[in-house]
């Protein structure tokens, strides 16, 4: 059955295969590690995860698509809003002093997502995230620079931060308006 984006849920899936698997050895995942997907949609990401992981934590929000999730017997699917969801409750439960999060944020809310992150710092490794070519500039800017001001600083103060490579639009469908890129945070 076809899932139809949400555009409340700010849905844009991944479906170039070239660029899935650039982010994939981007993320270099390894067997047994514990790994939180944040946003997983229709599974792009998550396919090549779990085959390299073994087992995979997920967090999605649309009940549709997690319910099309939980069919996948490595998958550990959290049906929850990713600002209310306890990331130390997950490394708890993962039996991880630390994690490592990824995933394509939902470029209309990933600011707050980012802040909350933030909170768990102490409970990640590192993470790699698909965002908006904009606010992934805004995280990496250098002081004195225009794009540096109060996303910089607050992320920069927990993370050391490396914008990895772009996405353009046509990576996805339907397509965004906006450039992508991708920024790892350790």
């Amino acid at each position: 059955m076809k899932h139809i984006p949400r555009k409340r849920f700010g849905q844009h899936f991944l479906c170039d295969d070239g660029i899935i698997d650039a982010i994939v050895r981007a993320i270099a995942p390894v067997a047994g590690e514990p790994m939180v997907e944040i946003g997983p949609g229709l599974a792009a990401l998550t396919q090549p995860l779990v085959e390299r992981l073994g087992r995979l934590t997920v967090v999605e929000l649309d009940r549709d698509l997690a319910a099309r999730l939980r069919q996948h017997g490595q998958l550990q699917v959290i049906e929850s809003d990713v600002l209310k969801a306890d990331f130390a409750q997950i490394a708890q439960a993962l039996g991880a002093p630390k994690i490592r999060v990824v995933g394509n944020l939902p470029y209309n809310i990933s600011t707050p997502i980012l802040f909350h992150l933030a909170d768990y710092a102490d409970k990640v490794k590192d993470m790699t995230f698909m965002l908006q070519k904009e606010v992934v500039m805004r995280m990496v800017a250098e002081p004195g620079t225009e794009e540096y001001g109060r996303l910089s600083v607050m992320l920069q103060y927990r993370y050391n931060m490396g914008r990895l490579f772009d996405v353009p639009p046509g990576a996805f469908r339907p397509a965004p308006k906006v450039m992508s890129s991708i920024v790892r945070m350790v």
